[in-house]
């Protein structure tokens, strides 16, 4: 696979939203805001009674942000546009009424994580260990902690964000709750997703939104406050230290 996309397939009344993006599934703005549009389709579409956020590809789930895009950042708007793309899915994914699962095959790291943390079950293979690199930029996950903080609490999140170079087992995203259940590979990670996926489906939908919204009771200030977040990484990708740290990546 060479072209990046984002798609939504119905299955036994499972929606499957998968997006790709080569070389490690680091999304730009463009996808970020077309995987938003597809979890909001999936949300009013009846026919959809569970909704599961996948990526393409059998290694990287989610590398985060585009670099690219990152490095190109010249004010202080174009900042916060390009932070809220992340806010934007986990805000999606937040408000859909029907349950989330998320399917893992890979490492996430940075907006990958809270990618992960958004969705409301979700199953990994042992492959998919986690990293929140930020601070080796200069910037913080500040778009993501909430939902981050929300699964694995803030001792975890504090682990997680300081340090920064390293990379934390499937294992420990287990232990800390992040990850529900691993799987031993792919195969057996889609089958156990899919089996998890239509046995919601015969539940009452009424019951699934009413857990759901339980699940998120707190959250309803998430709208304007990863707006706020996105602001501050916004500022700090323009700050000197970051501006020199990026120059490794160009």
């Amino acid at each position: 696979m060479s072209t990046s996309y984002v798609h939504l397939n119905v299955e036994n009344k499972v929606g499957y939203i998968e997006f790709y993006n080569p070389p490690h599934n680091a999304l730009p703005s463009s996808l970020l805001a077309t995987l938003t549009e597809t979890i909001e389709t999936a949300a009013a579409d009846p026919s959809i009674a569970v909704v599961v956020l996948q990526s393409g590809g059998d290694r990287t789930f989610c590398a985060g942000a585009s670099f690219e895009e990152l490095i190109a950042i010249s004010n202080p708007e174009q900042g916060t546009v390009f932070f809220e793309g992340f806010a934007n899915v986990i805000n999606a994914l937040r408000n859909c009424p029907k349950i989330t699962i998320g399917r893992v095959q890979g490492k996430a790291v940075g907006g990958g994580v809270g990618l992960v943390a958004a969705t409301d079950y979700c199953i990994a293979t042992a492959h998919s260990d986690i990293k929140l690199s930020e601070l080796t930029i200069g910037i913080g996950p500040f778009v993501i902690e909430p939902a981050v903080t929300r699964k694995i609490g803030l001792s975890a999140m504090s682990q997680l964000s300081l340090e920064a170079s390293t990379f934390f087992s499937a294992q420990w995203a287990h232990k800390k709750g992040l990850y529900m259940k691993i799987s031993p590979s792919i195969e057996t990670l889609d089958a156990e997703v899919k089996k998890l996926a239509e046995q919601l489906c015969g539940y009452n939908p009424e019951a699934l939104l009413k857990l759901k919204n339980t699940f998120w009771e707190g959250t309803e200030h998430w709208t304007e406050l990863l707006k706020k977040r996105a602001a501050i990484s916004g500022s700090l990708v323009l700050s000197d230290f970051t501006k020199s740290q990026l120059k490794n990546y160009k």
